[in-house]
C-alpha cells in the first residue's frame, strides 16, 4: 500500500480509486460481513458508519457460489468499506487488526481485483490499464491472484495456470524489450 495511486491519463491522485464503484458481494460473504460488523464498523468513516452498507436488491448471478449477489452501497464516490483514514478496505483492515480470516468476508471481487471472471474466463478488468498501479514493477497479475482463483476454482486450474505463467515467463526472457519494463503484455516506454 505504498503505491501513490493516480488516474494515469488525468494524473490527479486518488488513492485506491479502484474501489470507486463499490463490489458485487456474494450473499454468503454479505451475511459474514454483517457477522463481523462491529469489528469492521469501528474502522468506518464516522459518517459512513450508520448508513446501509448494501444495496437492498438480490441478483441471480452464476458464477458466484450462492448463486445470488449484492452490491456494496457507495458513499462520497467510493465504496462504503474504503477505509478514508487510512489506505484500503475497512474488511481488509478489521481482518488484520482483529486476526480474522479474510477469506469469506473481504469479497471474492476485491481480494482477486484486477483479474475477475465471466463466461468461463478469467479476465482482467477493462479500466486497470487507467490507473497507476498497472505500470508499477511488482508481481504478475497471476501472482497477486494466485491464492484466491486456487480457492475459488480449485489446484487443478492453478497447476494450469502455473504452467502457462512459466512458458509466457521463458518466452518473454528472449524478447528484447531495449531496458522498458513489460507491462499487460506490451513494452511501455514511459511519456
Amino acid at each position: 500500500m505504498t503505491h501513490d495511486c493516480a488516474v494515469v491519463e488525468t494524473r490527479q491522485r486518488r488513492h485506491d480509486v479502484c474501489c470507486q464503484y463499490g463490489c458485487d458481494v456474494d450473499v454468503a460473504e454479505r451475511d459474514a460481513i454483517v457477522a463481523r460488523r462491529h469489528e469492521i464498523r469501528d474502522l468506518l468513516r464516522p459518517e459512513a458508519k450508520d448508513v446501509p452498507w448494501f444495496e437492498p436488491e438480490e441478483y441471480v448471478v452464476e458464477g458466484y457460489p450462492s448463486g445470488r449477489i449484492v452490491r456494496t452501497e457507495v458513499f462520497r464516490g467510493a465504496c462504503i468499506f474504503l477505509a478514508q483514514d487510512a489506505r484500503g478496505c475497512a474488511i481488509h483492515r478489521a481482518a488484520l487488526e482483529h486476526g480474522f480470516d479474510m477469506r469469506g468476508v473481504k469479497p471474492a471481487v476485491c481480494r482477486l481485483y484486477p483479474l475477475y471472471y465471466e463466461d468461463d474466463a478469467v479476465v482482467i478488468d477493462d479500466d486497470y490499464p487507467a490507473y497507476s498501479c498497472a505500470w508499477v514493477d511488482g508481481p504478475t497479475l497471476y501472482r497477486h491472484g494466485r491464492d484466491t482463483l486456487a480457492e475459488l476454482f480449485g489446484s487443478e486450474l492453478v497447476v494450469a495456470l502455473d504452467e502457462a505463467e512459466r512458458l509466457v515467463l521463458a518466452r518473454d526472457a528472449q524478447r528484447p524489450t531495449n531496458g522498458a519494463p513489460t507491462v499487460l503484455g506490451h513494452t511501455h516506454v514511459p511519456s
